[in-house]
């Protein structure tokens, strides 16, 4: 069974960095596309990060710069690494992947940015 635990995030200051981990169960984070996505207040939930199987990185313009998706193989870990915050980064993250069509999420984790 797939399943996504985050953990990290909290509060966070303008400027400042956090970073989200993503421990995956019953998957390789390796070999599966990858994706951080976040809800902020009053808005739909978006893609913030993605990283293929091979390491292919995108990212939102928003995040460009100042984010970093990474993954560890030995460990089956995902981590956004969130630098320069800044306020309108304030909302809810989340973990994702799918397979066979399925979509799996993290419990989601709050992040709140203070200016």
């Amino acid at each position: 069974q797939v399943q996504l635990v985050q953990s990290g995030g909290g509060l966070g200051q303008a400027g400042g960095w956090l970073r989200l981990a993503c421990a995956a169960r019953g998957l390789d984070v390796g070999a599966n596309a990858m994706a951080w996505y976040r809800q902020l207040p009053q808005s739909h939930r978006e893609l913030v990060a993605s990283i293929t199987g091979v390491a292919t990185t995108t990212y939102a313009d928003s995040v460009k710069g100042r984010f970093i998706i990474t993954r560890d193989n030995n460990k089956n870990v995902l981590y956004l690494q969130m630098n320069n915050l800044k306020s309108e980064d304030s909302g809810f993250y989340y973990c994702n992947t799918e397979i066979q069509g399925t979509p799996y999420w993290g419990q989601g984790t709050q992040v709140t940015v203070s200016s």
